[in-house]
């Protein structure tokens, strides 16, 4: 297997306990802070060419993020990989209980081409603070950002700890051909049973960070011009290409119209091109050609033109959009936004129970019962009340899917701990014991045992 020696040699980087130490884990953190802040520039170059991507929506959705998990895990790395007392029961006294955090050992990370920076190097900042050597394998599709990542790391790091190997899909199924102690994937539910199929050769774990249709529901007596405005933001946001991005709205039948309207006034405000520094490229003619598909000409409300020399679709909403249309089977990862609109919230709540389990859910209303309902009843990722995608910046907030949508979490402490190993030691003493669990077994023994364990 062509990958099979940089991964040795990060097995025996590994076996030599140097990244088990804290302050080894805090310089590599500030060594790969260093290098991005040193090579901004080309990041910026080069996201750009992949999609026109503005220097400042890279900052804030990239680079902010990533240098945020790294001063984050800088300041609470310690307390993360401190030995945790636990009780002790009365069967094992006198003795100590302890977990020990340890690192699962050499982890491979899949990036995303969406957010090809802060979805390739989240990931690892986790792997790094919970003490793995680490594999990046970026996404082909973004490829002047993925090169721009090899040449970071390869200039800052020796490949026996982090190594960036570039290529498409023949490069990572023989990287999934090799043993990892653990795969952290992000992309498409398609590929993630690919992914999830492969590691369960080797019986390597995995966190799959996929996808889904995320509905944003909203109920009477909201605050509409809000509601309106937090939901184009957050869905034309790179041009809608975010895995969490609102796929779809739920309207209650009276408020229709004039959402509709909000949405309108919010996007023509918001004035979205390239030039304008606050919209995207699509990625490529492929996913162009899959989102032209979706749009149905009788039902656009609003936008629906698109510049195929170019790879760019207006901002587009469809209404008079039924479960059935064409737009509805598949996650939209782009700017089309389909507008359902319902009389009653438990028959469109028992619709959504049949569809797989999405990444994200957005419920926008001010009744209690109803948003208790939709937290009751429908099974997510995560989500957020009376806004959208915000609540993937909360480092308390594990991010993660269920079900089709995804394995696992990460993001803060969860990212540490999606890495790790909680290792359980139980310290006894050898000054006494009782002699209860040594034979000869007696029926005194027995009652004994049972008045202790009950």
């Amino acid at each position: 297997m062509p990958y099979q020696n940089i991964i040795d040699s990060q097995r025996q980087f590994f076996n030599t306990n140097a990244t088990k130490d804290i302050s080894f884990r805090i310089q590599q953190l500030k060594i790969l802070k260093n290098a991005i802040k040193t090579n901004e520039s080309l990041l910026y170059k080069a996201i750009y060419k992949d999609f026109k991507k503005s220097d400042y929506e890279t900052y804030v959705t990239e680079l902010a993020i990533i240098y945020h998990d790294i001063d984050l895990a800088l300041i609470k790395i310690k307390k993360w990989a401190r030995k945790k007392r636990v009780s002790t029961g009365l069967t094992n006294l006198p003795g100590r209980s302890y977990i020990l955090p340890e690192p699962k050992g050499v982890a491979l990370v899949i990036g995303a081409w969406n957010y090809p920076y802060q979805l390739s190097l989240s990931p690892v900042v986790a792997a790094i603070s919970a003490g793995c050597t680490i594999v990046l394998k970026p996404s082909e599709i973004a490829a002047n950002a993925s090169a721009a990542l090899a040449k970071i790391i390869t200039q800052s790091f020796p490949p026996s700890y982090f190594k960036v190997i570039e290529g498409g899909v023949r490069n990572t199924t023989e990287l999934l051909k090799v043993k990892f102690d653990t795969i952290f994937f992000t992309g498409s539910t398609k590929v993630g049973k690919i992914i999830y199929e492969a590691a369960a050769k080797q019986l390597t774990p995995v966190i799959l960070e996929l996808g889904g249709k995320s509905p944003a529901i909203v109920t009477a007596g909201v605050d509409i011009d809000m509601t309106a405005k937090r939901i184009v933001w957050a869905k034309f946001l790179n041009a809608g290409q975010t895995c969490i991005a609102p796929d779809y709205i739920l309207v209650e039948k009276k408020m229709e119209a004039a959402l509709l309207v909000a949405l309108k006034k919010h996007i023509e405000k918001a004035s979205y091109s390239i030039d304008n520094r606050n919209y995207t490229q699509i990625i490529n003619e492929n996913n162009l050609d899959r989102l032209i598909t979706m749009i149905d000409q009788s039902k656009i409300y609003l936008g629906g033109k698109f510049d195929k020399e170019n790879r760019i679709i207006e901002p587009t909403i469809m209404n008079n959009v039924s479960f059935d249309d064409l737009v509805m089977q598949e996650e939209i990862f782009g700017p089309i936004l389909p507008v359902i609109s319902y009389e009653k919230l438990t028959p469109v709540l028992d619709k959504i129970k049949t569809m797989d389990k999405p990444l994200s859910c957005y419920i926008f209303t001010k009744n209690k019962n109803m948003r208790q309902q939709v937290l009751r009843e429908i099974s997510f990722g995560g989500g957020a009340i009376n806004d959208a995608l915000v609540h993937f910046i909360e480092d308390n907030l594990p991010f993660g899917g269920v079900g089709s949508s995804g394995i696992g979490s990460y993001h803060g402490e969860y990212g540490f701990k999606a890495f790790s190993h909680y290792k359980s030691v139980l310290h006894k003493t050898f000054l006494f014991e009782l002699n209860l669990k040594y034979a000869p077994y007696t029926s005194q023994k027995l009652a004994w045992i049972k008045k202790l364990i009950g």
